[in-house]
């Protein structure tokens, strides 16, 4: 096979195929390699502002996604100790046509469903289950990717290597082996609940966050609104093997009620009956990018700590701007390394101005005591409306 606009993609998670499906509309013939021999999405929801559904929308994708999707009305901060909303940031159609892009909350397996459905649907893309990326080199027209694919192993030359195989990715661990993520010293406990299964009048419109101390709690429905997504943030050492676990309803629930946590909080942790628990892990601030005609994308480059609800939303941004980049070098192999260096430059302080944000938001969130009180009454004062305007610059940016 020659390297003649031909990209692979490692890892099929929803940045590889937002990838795969941005550098098809650009003209490029695609090889997406997946080490699962089946693909199934971790966690359950998934927050798209509109710098996120922008692109998917570009891509086609807006008629497949909208009705999987919906479209909250606000996100509420709310007060663990009081249990009362301390400001609400409108959302919805208003917010919407602001932005020029909708604000979607989405189960991840609808979101990567989708996407497979249109990758497989595309006759410039190939996708491969069951092969793992096992080393790559750079030649005078390119890269040579070698894999095993269930026990067979092969070669392919392409123009260029897109890491976007995850937080753990094997790429940047041969291109990059000194940058690697760190323990956060956090753990993220995501569960779901049917609503049937909620009190009679119990509504979610929207998203809440939930603030308490030394934790916070994100709740926002899913599947159309039969299922509520709740994520749960503690701080916590992490022994086990992994960086994921089954989690003990009993341990999150004497949690938050030691703590003092308002009902309505607990009541949305109680009725929870399943747990996995996530360590949170982060790269360096601003990421690591490219070398030569390889490149990472998403978690394999910038793995941040979610609480700016932009992880997905970067790897989709990246995606974007990956293919722009890549797409203006046209059939120049030798001006490959150039353009990847082009979209490392495009990204890296957006990057690394999310990291810092997403950072800066959980240490808010945590405050105790008299700084929680005063975090409590500058919301108030600021108001939901100048709150969303300080996200205008994640949410308006287009690729």
């Amino acid at each position: 096979m020659t390297a003649t606009r031909t990209i692979v993609v490692a890892g099929a998670g929803i940045g590889g195929l937002t990838a795969a499906l941005a550098l098809a509309a650009n003209g490029f013939r695609v090889i997406v390699l997946e080490k699962a021999e089946r693909l199934a999405e971790a966690g359950a929801g998934v927050q798209l502002s509109p710098n996120a559904s922008r692109v998917l929308v570009d891509l086609g994708l807006a008629d497949q996604l909208a009705p999987l999707a919906l479209a909250p009305d606000a996100v509420t901060v709310m007060s663990a100790r009081s249990g009362e909303a301390l400001v609400r940031l409108p959302l919805g159609a208003q917010a919407a046509e602001r932005a020029g892009a909708p604000y979607w909350v989405i189960h991840r397996g609808d979101l990567q469903g989708t996407l497979v459905a249109h990758v497989r649907a595309n006759p410039a893309i190939e996708l491969r289950l069951g092969c793992v990326v096992e080393s790559f080199a750079d030649q005078a027209h390119g890269t040579t990717v070698v894999y095993r694919h269930r026990g067979e192993r092969g070669e392919m030359q392409a123009q260029a290597l897109i890491g976007a195989d995850g937080i753990w990715s094997a790429v940047r661990r041969q291109l990059f082996p000194q940058l690697q993520p760190r323990f956060s010293g956090l753990i993220a406990w995501r569960g779901t609940v049917d609503v049937s299964a909620l009190p009679p009048g119990f509504a979610l419109g929207g998203v809440q966050l939930w603030m308490g101390p030394q934790a916070h709690l994100v709740v926002y429905p899913i599947s159309g609104g039969r299922l509520i997504n709740l994520v749960a943030i503690v701080p916590g050492d992490w022994q086990r093997e992994g960086w994921s676990a089954p989690g003990e309803p009993r341990e999150l629930r004497d949690r938050f009620a030691a703590a003092g946590w308002a009902a309505p909080a607990r009541l949305l942790i109680d009725t929870v009956e399943s747990w996995k628990t996530w360590a949170l892990l982060a790269m360096p601030d601003g990421g690591a990018w490219t070398s030569g005609a390889t490149a990472l994308l998403g978690d394999s480059a910038h793995g941040m700590l979610p609480f700016a609800a932009q992880g997905a939303g970067m790897a989709i941004e990246d995606a974007a701007v990956l293919a722009r980049c890549l797409g203006d070098a046209g059939n120049d192999m030798l001006a490959m390394p150039e353009a990847l260096q082009r979209y490392a430059n495009a990204r890296r302080n957006r990057v690394a101005r999310v990291q810092r944000l997403a950072r800066q938001n959980g240490r808010i969130y945590h405050l105790t005591g008299p700084l929680a009180l005063a975090r409590d009454v500058a919301m108030r004062a600021l108001g939901g409306e100048r709150l969303l305007a300080r996200q205008a610059w994640i949410y308006d940016w287009k690729p």
